[in-house]
């Protein structure tokens, strides 16, 4: 995010050999050439889809991170949470070909489990031996927003001391993207894949299909300081609403949207100003970024605004690493919790055309450095689902 470098590639894999030459779209935000049995066992790994795959290997570095030794925690005090949008679907495609080619009989025994939308939680509570709290969230892009809003509330309630929270997401799959394709949702840029993302520009065409994981070990202040952890930020506010407009279409004014900011800063106690950077949703789809532009001028007033003096940045690391689906918001956060640890807000690169009528600053093309203290992170699901996450530096 800080070299302002894209992730995205034309599509590998032996499942696309049928379809993909053929296809409108060819590129997606493909993880290559990472080994799950570099985390899970190799016996275990066949028993689990992509998703939780990923969700178990952002999980280990996370606890690798924060330095936390479960063995020595109460596992009753210790819980987990994680967001997914589609889950297992990998599995459910590897199935119905099984089904059509071989027999029911020939399914694997573990489709259930693998295919189960919870199934990242859940092996996530198993690797570590965490008995409290563990619950998934699939609200479409808004799931891992939705999965750390809650940790957080779990904390805060006093049922837990440590919570796991985050999301995973493997969806660039024969089905999702074709059925992406055929909503006319998606970048058709395949000959200039790291062009393809291109939010808030005028001559977007679409987003870009990714998959990925995030995960963060969430603890009290008490609990992180006497264990002498190194505490990365501090996670202050939530904000959570629904548009009730369309299934798939936002508000066009960004109604939800802004309603939902509202509420993170009004949990968090800041004032509009306090914010110096915002993690836009994004998706570099033309009814979305719009929207969401609407909604961050109409909450944020001349504090938006470049030609007032206003100071607010705002990116869509989108631009780079592509739609995540229910992991954008867990991803999304790190670029917030390094803007602010580090002084560096990063780009939105592609940005040749911004949308005209708005004055926001979008960080366009290269990262910036600037020292700021609480940093936004928006995620917008189908549905309508909003959540913003607000977090600040911890000194």
């Amino acid at each position: 995010m800080r070299e302002g470098r894209s992730g995205i590639s034309p599509i590998e894999g032996d499942e696309f050999r049928f379809y993909s030459d053929s296809w409108e779209i060819r590129i997606a935000g493909q993880i290559k050439g990472w080994d799950p049995t570099s985390v899970i066992e190799f016996r275990e790994a066949k028993r689990v889809d992509r998703f939780s795959h990923l969700a178990l290997g952002a999980a280990a570095e996370a606890v690798r991170h924060s330095g936390i030794d479960f063995s020595k925690e109460n596992p009753e005090r210790c819980g987990v949470v994680v967001g997914s949008g589609i889950g297992g679907i990998k599995t459910i495609e590897d199935g119905v070909n099984t089904m059509r080619d071989k027999g029911h009989d020939r399914l694997n025994p573990f489709t259930v489990p693998r295919l189960m939308v919870n199934a990242g939680t859940g092996n996530i509570s198993i690797k570590y031996g965490l008995k409290g709290p563990a619950s998934a969230h699939a609200t479409a892009c808004a799931s891992s927003g939705h999965a750390i809003a809650d940790a957080l509330h779990i904390m805060q309630r006093g049922e837990t001391d440590v919570m796991i929270a985050g999301g995973a997401e493997a969806a660039c799959t024969p089905l999702c993207i074709s059925a992406f394709m055929v909503m006319k949702a998606l970048s058709a840029r395949n000959d200039a894949p790291e062009k393809a993302s291109r939010p808030f520009d005028i001559d977007r065409d679409g987003f870009v299909l990714s998959e990925g994981a995030a995960m963060y070990v969430l603890e009290t202040e008490e609990h992180a300081k006497a264990r002498g952890a190194t505490i990365y930020a501090e996670l202050v506010g939530t904000g959570n609403s629904c548009d009730a407009s369309h299934i798939t279409a936002p508000d066009a004014q960004g109604d939800g949207a802004s309603r939902s900011m509202r509420a993170a800063l009004h949990e968090a106690g800041l004032n509009r100003e306090d914010i110096g950077y915002i993690n836009a949703h994004g998706t570099s789809t033309p009814l979305g970024d719009k929207a969401e532009l609407a909604a961050v001028t109409k909450l944020f007033g001349d504090h938006a605004r470049a030609s007032a003096g206003g100071t607010l940045m705002m990116s869509s690391t989108k631009s780079m690493h592509g739609h995540c689906l229910g992991a954008s918001g867990a991803v999304e956060l790190i670029a917030c919790i390094h803007a602010i640890r580090d002084g560096v807000i990063p780009p939105t690169i592609n940005l040749d055309n911004p949308e005209p009528g708005f004055d926001i600053d979008l960080v366009p093309g290269t990262a910036r450095e600037r020292r700021i203290r609480y940093a936004m992170n928006n995620t917008f699901g189908f549905g309508g689902h909003n959540v913003t996450l607000i977090v600040g530096r911890y000194d």
